[in-house]
């Protein structure tokens, strides 16, 4: 049986796109290149390290593994990928400084998976533990946790439910967004001045993640009260839950006399101060 799940791992402050595939991570392999080497051109410099490396070029097929992934651009393309034996092979291939510190690396990120399964708790702290080196303080951390939690909730019911994860995920999500806030994912993204690989919840402030967990946590309630089944019916629940955050907001705004939703993003640095940890409290 072969299972899906698309997550980033973070070396160095940089990003590798991996994704679960026949019960092992499968890693990005133009991510890799491009940390390992810093080139400006990642497609060129792996055909030129084929080119030298005649082993590497005659396995190439074996190594590579074709996987649905987002690409740069945010858009849902195959990319080559290959799983740890493969990405070492790589490795030995890139002259590089980086190598031995990113193979010890990969070897610990290689056991995350299995042992996420064995105990889910170590996936949160994880997770937990990048946003604090991302700089993000406690009180915003603890709401993106419980956020999460909502998140999956939700999600597990939607694909009970004849949801599809992916484009039916996102058809639901686009739906609780723009009951909440009147604008789907990609007018957050824009309004935000965000990048389409960008996680709008990464840059929201504490008030529109709470707003955010209310329109998803009331869209789980109406899906099973209701007993929604298949995507008209999700959607229709997604709507119903995205209204009453949105009626919320309103009524936030109307007493603060302001819009709840910023153009603050957490990349620029330019978003509620109470987001982020003081420089004194940053190592």
């Amino acid at each position: 049986m072969t299972k899906k799940n698309t997550k980033l791992a973070i070396f160095e402050e940089k990003e590798v796109r991996r994704t679960w595939h026949n019960d092992q991570w499968y890693f990005s392999i133009s991510d890799i290149v491009q940390i390992l080497t810093d080139s400006d051109n990642v497609k060129q410099y792996i055909k030129k390290m084929k080119t030298r490396d005649l082993e590497l070029y005659v396995n190439w097929g074996t190594i590579c593994t074709p996987l649905p992934i987002i690409s740069k651009d945010g858009k849902r393309r195959e990319e080559n990928m290959a799983q740890l034996q493969g990405i070492f092979r790589i490795i030995q291939s890139i002259p590089s400084p980086k190598a031995e510190p990113f193979k010890q690396w990969l070897a610990r990120v290689g056991q995350e998976r299995i042992e996420e399964i064995q105990d889910p708790e170590r996936a949160i702290v994880r997770a937990k533990q990048i946003y604090e080196q991302k700089g993000y303080n406690d009180d915003w951390i603890a709401k993106r946790m419980r956020g999460i939690n909502i998140r999956n909730t939700l999600t597990d019911q939607w694909k009970e439910r004849g949801a599809k994860e992916g484009f039916d995920f996102a058809i639901l999500t686009n739906e609780i967004y723009k009951g909440t806030f009147e604008m789907d994912a990609k007018q957050i993204k824009a309004f935000k001045s965000l990048d389409n690989p960008d996680n709008p919840r990464d840059h929201m402030s504490e008030l529109e993640l709470i707003l955010t967990m209310l329109g998803e946590a009331t869209t789980t309630e109406i899906t099973t009260s209701k007993n929604a089944k298949g995507l008209p019916e999700l959607s229709k629940a997604a709507k119903e839950g995205g209204a009453v955050a949105g009626r919320t907001r309103k009524d936030i705004e109307t007493k603060i006399g302001k819009s709840v939703l910023s153009k603050g993003n957490f990349k620029t640095g330019k978003i509620e101060k109470k987001v982020l940890k003081s420089k004194s409290n940053k190592k």
